[in-house]
């Protein structure tokens, strides 16, 4: 039998059962403070991205405001409780992503009258954390990114941050979602979806359906993100291998015609707090100078990135209206809520090409979302409070 874990001294937490909220939980005028449960790491390849998106937003909130308690996820899938400096060194060291300890305080999410509530469990039992207000998903990829832990919330009546069950998961599958812009009226790029099925059937039919599209070729998980498992592909030779190598991130592959010479655009929305139609950031360009030609995992997260963030693009301003609307209208197509981040390509014909949309992007300070706000006027600790609040506002259930 499988030991039950015990406390340690950074993670020690109330061991009554019956939780009252302390003085260190009042707001002003003795309010409560509500509580933010900030979600992180995952089971995904993206488990690493995620501590550092967690490490950024957690030194932003505002803890005169907000009671903040850390929840992670780790490799394993197990729920943990951790606390603040915990959270803090969660930096890249070296070449290497931070990485959730499996020694640490379980935690559960149960559902209560008044919507979910955290526990941690300790050899004698549960102990109650109190009622979550909103949860701070800032999971990305597969099983967080994608609808999954949406889902949770909606069933414990938890109000979140970020993109609902349907726009998460239509975010998240890239052959899908090319199919409801395209059906919405968007230009996206010739692509072919490979399932999994469908390659152990007749994998030579794969590749003949293939032959329709232009080189060079970027052959991808069409789940995944992060630019992880993602080749570049120049001619026939190199289309299998780049297949296997998507395949280990996920089992369904997506093909997507390359364009040549092509500028990389990228632009932040973000809903109204007031209700009214969502907002578009400046536009930003990244100009990729690594050996493999494209933004890949290296230059967006290893120190020595060979990159170039430009924030605002160097662009007409026709150009970047155009993008500011149609990264709205993307937004809109799947029904997005909170935040998302376009990326686009503009081609040498000046055509607006939409690549996709990412309903949880990168979120350190230094990602291009929080940048794209920051040179839009909203700052990186003013754009987490948004976020927060406006999940807060959102109602439970249908909407």
């Amino acid at each position: 039998m499988k030991p039950e874990r015990t406390p340690t001294t950074d993670h020690a937490l109330h061991p009554d059962a019956t939780r009252t909220t302390s003085r260190a939980e009042m707001g002003p005028a003795g309010t409560r403070r509500p509580r933010v449960a900030v979600i992180f790491g995952g089971v995904s390849s993206e488990h690493g991205v995620s501590c550092l998106t967690a490490a950024g937003v957690l030194a932003a909130i505002d803890r005169d405001r907000y009671e903040v308690v850390g929840v992670g996820i780790t490799r394993t899938g197990r729920w943990v409780v951790l606390d603040s400096d915990v959270m803090t060194r969660l930096q890249v060291v070296g070449s290497s992503l931070p990485e959730l300890s499996e020694d640490a305080v379980d935690a559960l999410l149960v559902p209560a009258a008044g919507g979910g509530e955290l526990a941690v469990r300790h050899q004698s039992g549960l102990s109650k954390l109190g009622p979550v207000d909103v949860a701070f998903s800032l999971l990305h990829g597969p099983f967080g990114e994608d609808g999954t832990i949406q889902g949770l919330f909606e069933m414990m009546g938890v109000r979140y941050v970020g993109a609902g069950v349907l726009a998460s998961a239509v975010g998240m599958d890239k052959h899908y979602m090319k199919l409801v812009l395209s059906a919405s009226g968007l230009p996206v790029g010739p692509f072919v979806a490979i399932p999994a099925t469908e390659w152990r059937r007749d994998p030579t039919a794969c590749l003949e359906s293939v032959a329709a599209l232009n080189y060079p070729l970027y052959v991808k998980p069409a789940r995944g993100g992060s630019s992880l498992g993602i080749t570049k592909v120049d001619d026939v030779s190199g289309l299998e291998p780049a297949i296997a190598c998507a395949q280990q991130y996920d089992p369904k592959v997506i093909i997507e015609e390359g364009f040549v010479d092509a500028r990389e655009l990228e632009c932040g929305v973000l809903d109204d707090p007031g209700g009214g139609c969502p907002m578009a950031s400046q536009v930003a360009e990244i100009r990729v100078h690594s050996e493999s030609g494209f933004y890949d995992f290296d230059a967006k997260y290893l120190p020595e990135e060979q990159v170039d963030l430009d924030v605002p693009a160097d662009v007409r301003l026709d150009i970047a209206e155009q993008v500011q609307r149609l990264a709205v209208r993307t937004f809109e197509a799947i029904g997005c809520e909170g935040l998302a981040r376009v990326d686009v390509f503009l081609t040498p014909e000046e055509r607006v090409v939409v690549n996709e949309i990412n309903t949880m992007p990168g979120f350190t300070e230094h990602s291009m979302f929080p940048r794209m706000w920051a040179a839009s006027g909203v700052s990186y600790p003013e754009l987490v409070d948004r976020l927060i609040r406006l999940g807060l506002e959102r109602p439970v259930g249908l909407r």
